[in-house]
């Protein structure tokens, strides 16, 4: 699991791979969050913030729907979910090839 001082990601792959490999994956994970929305401590709120869009307006969520802060931030973070996945699985991935999960700092979990 890749940690900084802001937030933990943990990658979840079919095939398991090593954990150097695993471990690696998640730190370009986070690098490409980190470059895309600017700063390691936005990754969290904004995560945080369109899970809650995504629950009180469905997955993907009705565009129409969102207040324009909304839309703009879901957008922003669907752009910075892109590059990190695309920086992990390249830019042909398929949504069968894993997820992740963004955590708040602590101590590191396998």
């Amino acid at each position: 699991m890749s940690q900084s001082s802001h937030y933990r990601v943990r990658l979840h792959t079919p095939d398991g791979g090593s954990a150097s490999t695993r471990q690696q994956a998640e730190r370009a994970f986070a690098r490409a969050l980190d470059a895309s929305l600017g700063d390691p401590a936005m990754v969290l709120p904004v995560y945080h913030a369109v899970q809650r869009i995504r629950v009180m307006h469905g997955d993907p969520p009705d565009s129409e729907a969102l207040g324009n802060d909304e839309r703009m931030l879901y957008e922003h973070w669907l752009q910075a979910e892109s590059a990190a996945l695309e920086a992990v699985w390249g830019p042909h991935r398929h949504l069968d090839e894993g997820g992740y999960e963004i955590l708040p700092p602590g101590p590191a979990q396998g």
